[in-house]
């Protein structure tokens, strides 16, 4: 079991198979219009990495270690995080596509997630301290136990989120954001 180390490399349009990327260390490269689908990501690490228009439907995400990732208009459809590496780690998403991923029980602190679509997203007992949620469509995400303190939810919406089933101190709410908030009581709200 080989391991290679890539730096300041640059992947156009590359259809990426498992064997290309497992037991891998990428630093500072970008990736444009690349696909990993069939991708299983094992034991593999992204260091001040781009992806623009990447392809990771579906793909299935164990071990992977990602520090100072920013990820900008690519599609992660039903990806589910929760096996990503916790040591040293920061991604951030931007105009991407998060439809039914999971977060579940992950450390998100200070995560950017940017004009994102993000329905019926899983983020129970993650944490979310301090997490910018801008211009992002969460309607029928999951928020169960989570830590939310200081997040900043004002320009997103379509949420639901029980104050009685998370920790929200100091969140950033908009006023049309509140009918999200109070939404268990049946209130109607003009």
């Amino acid at each position: 079991m080989s391991s290679d180390y890539i730096v300041n490399e640059e992947y156009n349009a590359i259809f990426f198979l498992e064997a290309d990327i497992k037991f891998k260390e990428f630093e500072n490269c970008t990736f444009h219009h690349c696909d990993f689908t069939d991708c299983t990501f094992q034991t593999v690490a992204f260091v001040d990495c781009n992806f623009f228009e990447c392809n990771f439907k579906d793909t299935k995400i164990n071990h992977v270690s990602l520090r100072g990732v920013w990820f900008t208009k690519c599609d992660f459809t039903a990806v589910n995080f929760a096996m990503t590496d916790q040591v040293i780690y920061e991604f951030h998403f931007k105009d991407c596509l998060l439809d039914y991923t999971k977060f579940y029980a992950l450390k998100l602190k200070k995560m950017q997630f940017i004009n994102c679509s993000m329905i019926a997203v899983d983020f129970m007992a993650s944490d979310l301290t301090e997490v910018l949620f801008d211009n992002c469509n969460l309607r029928r995400a999951v928020f169960i136990d989570t830590i939310a303190n200081k997040a900043d939810f004002s320009t997103s919406y379509d949420y639901t989120i029980n104050p009685e089933k998370n920790k929200l101190k100091k969140a950033i709410f908009s006023v049309e954001g509140l009918k999200g908030l109070l939404e268990k009581y049946d209130l109607i709200i003009k």
